[in-house]
């Protein structure tokens, strides 16, 4: 495995550079709790000078053809598969995401870039008529100029792609941001991309540092960011004092649904999977399970069966099912969550605590809670781990008045054979994504985005795209 030189920390028009801050982060192994590697965090002006080479870069970049801008991105790509091994191993480090997640991560980035190269000859504008017979009217789509990319911890490759590619081939210059946890793997991926592509200077920087000074900054056109409702909300207060665009992919609290005629075998397996992934951590996750009372004893013991089946531990042993969480407080915040719900009158059928084999680490068994009311935090907060409270529904308008009792509106899901019962569901359910009869996973050209306080703007595909454009309207007078 190699890991970037974190001795130059930051990529700054064109160059890596030492950074002059006092302030360091140790990134930590959440699997044993041994530091991997301390990495500086950027001055105040680091940050502005990878603002200001993306503000000297953007206009060049702009008008660079989007052919060419695509191009870019398809050697970004060839070159990140070459390495997939290798970042593969640093998110396994830093993350501690199991073997077979992180190698599928560290390839899921340069299939986003892959996907959003393929733009560069499809963002078309409008041509709209006029009422005066000596004049056309074109809507054209622009750039927005410095594009801030704040990505999070549990996706450090795949979401930093997901933002990093549509900004550079819709024309933006941008500074990325990774997470102070998992900052290794994206830093590798630029230096790749550093070594294998003649990006033109400042197109693309690379901080370690505050996102607050980012988004604050008046050189900054649009922020984008993937991370916790909290944070969005700051972020949102802070660009509206000079109204700039930003692109929210926030929390979740994604109900599942299963309807007495569910295939329950597949159903347990599809809401395991959406569950326990990266344990628990991922803002898509099936966090509360609305089971129909005909089949909810049947679904219950077949659904702790598989949750006691999953395998906890060392996330390079392949043997293993399911990882550590990221940090000390992530484990802290899933242990409170449980044992606040048991003392607000849920009971534990499985789980609930930490492996008791495993010594150092931030470990979470899976768990499973019943006796749960539609009033409890475990139902109404978002909890980043494996934790599955079940409630009984009886009928179908209950079960959808449940789904939608949460400020957040991401992902769920819908587990029937009634095919009335599933675009019912698809209808009524106010969330961003529905998924029918199947576990987690956005497509690359379908549209990831969540409603009420899981964000706005979205990402992936069409709308993905262009939600880095903004529209120009030009009147030709004759």
């Amino acid at each position: 495995m190699t890991l970037p030189d974190t001795d130059k920390p930051l990529y700054i028009d064109g160059e890596w550079r030492e950074s002059q801050s006092s302030e360091t982060v140790d990134v930590v192994n959440p699997a044993t709790e041994d530091v991997v590697d301390t990495v500086q965090r950027a001055t105040a002006d680091e940050l502005d000078a990878a603002l200001d080479a993306a503000e000297d870069a953007r206009v060049e970049w702009a008008e660079t053809p989007a052919r060419e801008r695509g191009e870019y991105l398809r050697e970004m790509a060839e070159a990140l598969r070459g390495y997939q091994e290798e970042i593969g191993e640093i998110i396994i480090d830093e993350a501690g995401k199991i073997k077979e997640s992180a190698y599928a991560e560290a390839g899921r980035g340069p299939q986003r870039i892959e996907y959003n190269a393929e733009w560069d000859r499809r963002m078309e504008g409008d041509i709209v008529p006029s009422d005066d017979r000596d004049e056309k009217i074109d809507l054209q789509r622009h750039p927005y100029g410095v594009v801030v990319g704040i990505t999070p911890w549990n996706s450090p490759v795949s979401v930093f792609a997901r933002k990093l590619a549509p900004a550079l081939v819709a024309g933006n210059t941008v500074v990325m941001k990774p997470s102070t946890d998992t900052p290794l793997s994206a830093m590798r991926v630029i230096e790749i991309i550093d070594e294998h592509v003649d990006l033109p200077d400042g197109v693309l920087n690379f901080v370690v540092g505050s996102g607050s000074h980012l988004v604050e900054a008046d050189q900054t056109d649009m922020i984008t960011m993937t991370g916790s409702t909290q944070t969005g909300k700051a972020i949102m207060r802070s660009a509206s004092d000079q109204l700039k665009e930003v692109s929210l992919e926030l929390g979740g609290k994604a109900p599942a649904i299963v309807w007495k005629d569910a295939d329950l075998d597949a159903a347990v397996e599809d809401i395991l999977v959406a569950r326990v992934s990266n344990t628990g951590q991922v803002c898509t996750c099936a966090e509360r399970v609305y089971v129909h009372s005909d089949v909810a004893e049947e679904f219950t013991e077949k659904y702790v069966d598989a949750m006691e089946s999953i395998t906890v531990g060392d996330p390079r042993d392949e043997s293993v099912d399911m990882g550590p969480q990221v940090n000390r407080n992530e484990l802290e915040g899933t242990e409170g969550a449980v044992q606040n719900a048991v003392e607000q009158g849920a009971r534990v059928l499985t789980g609930g605590k930490r492996p008791e084999t495993l010594e150092k680490g931030f470990f979470y068994e899976p768990t499973v809670l019943t006796d749960v009311t539609q009033d409890m935090d475990i139902i109404q907060d978002e909890v980043f781990g494996p934790v599955s409270p079940i409630i009984e529904i009886d009928s179908f308008d209950e079960a959808v008045e449940y789904a939608n009792d949460s400020r957040y509106g991401l992902s769920s899901y819908v587990f029937t054979r009634d095919y009335e019962i599933a675009m019912e569901a698809a209808q009524r359910i106010e969330f961003g994504e529905v998924f029918i009869n199947r576990t987690l996973g956005e497509a690359l050209q379908g549209h990831h985005i969540g409603w009420n306080e899981s964000g706005m703007g979205g990402e992936d595909g069409k709308y993905g795209v262009l939600k880095y454009t903004q529209l120009k309207t030009v009147y030709h007078n004759w």
